[in-house]
Order: structure tokens, then sequence, then C-alpha cells
């Protein structure tokens, strides 16, 4: 049976430390596309019973950010793959600081240090949770874990900071609804 707190506890906090992948869900504030992201690479961390944060990387769109941006309504998932079942939701209202925000740096010292290595990094989303749920599971099927994939990271170093730059110019600029999402670059 499912349960409803106001705050992550020690049990909970326990469970999502040690889980590999979670999912992202947001939403424009009126119609348009819900968007749902899987998420990896040790890039999510508690930093309290209602705060959390983790690293967005680099992607072929950015809804999260245009979402948070416009409404800040964020749902956070984990499921149990391995072990018993688990479902762990984490509701709240977000907020993505870019790498060029003084406060990147600051808040990028609380994330894994693995994390931090991506040079595909975009934002750091900072989760503000007031209400967190369970539920079983069942019915999430048993998964193992053999490593993360290093695609992204090879992507970006490739591309170094101008051209990951030049990409967010290109693609991650609005979503695909036409919410604005990363302001482009100044005109030169």
């Amino acid at each position: 049976m499912g349960k409803v707190f106001d705050a992550v506890s020690e049990d909970v906090a326990a469970f999502i430390a040690k889980q590999k992948l979670f999912f992202v869900a947001t939403a424009p504030r009126e119609g348009g596309h819900v968007n749902v992201s899987p998420k990896g690479l040790d890039s999510f961390v508690l930093q309290g019973p209602n705060r959390a944060a983790y690293l967005d990387l680099t992607g072929s769109g950015a809804e999260t950010i245009a979402h948070l941006r416009e409404n800040g309504r964020i749902t956070i998932m984990f499921c149990a793959f391995e072990g018993l079942p688990n479902i762990v939701r984490l509701y709240g209202r977000g907020r993505a600081v870019l790498r060029d925000d003084p406060e990147y740096a600051a808040l990028g010292a609380t994330l894994h240090e693995r994390a931090m290595e991506s040079s595909g990094a975009r934002s750091i989303v900072v989760i503000e949770i007031d209400r967190v749920s369970t539920s079983c599971g069942y019915g999430v099927p048993l998964m193992e874990h053999t490593g993360e994939r290093a695609i992204l990271d090879e992507w970006a170093v490739q591309k170094g900071d101008a051209g990951v730059r030049g990409y967010w110019a290109e693609k991650n600029v609005s979503s695909i609804d036409g919410l604005p999402a990363i302001d482009p670059p100044p005109a030169t």
C-alpha cells in the first residue's frame, strides 16, 4: 500500500542513494506535451529532507528547463530494478541553474564528483520537495545494471565548450511547444 510523506525519510534516502536510474517528469502549464526523461550517471543527490539536485546534461531538447521556467512543477521517480520492489516519487518545485550562473559552482560542489566531470553539463536542477510518495513497484521488472554509457561525454569532449554552446543555441533555446528554455547567446 502506498504512503505519503511531507519529507524524505532516512529509509527513503537510503533507497534513493542505491538507485542508478531516475525519471524526471515536467509539463507546461496548459496544453502542450508532458516530458519524461530518464537520468543516470550518478547525477542525483539529496541535499536535505526537502531539497534535492541533479546535474542536467545536454540533450536534444530542453523541455525540463522550459517547463521549470514557466511553472516550476517537477516530479522525480525512482524504481527498484533489483532487490525488493519499491517506487518513490518526489514532488515539488524546481529551477534550473545554468552553467554560467554564479550559483552553479557552489551547487556543483554538493553533487557527486563523478557527475560534475561531465563535459556535457548544461545546468543543475534544484528541487524543493513538498511531497514524497512510495508505492509497491510489483509490476517493475528485475534488471541488472551493467554500467554507464560514455557516449554523451565523448560527444561533448569532441565538440568542445564552444561546440556544445553552439548546440544549445541551435537545439535548446525553446521547448517543442515553443516555451523559452536556454536564452540564446547575445548577437555579436
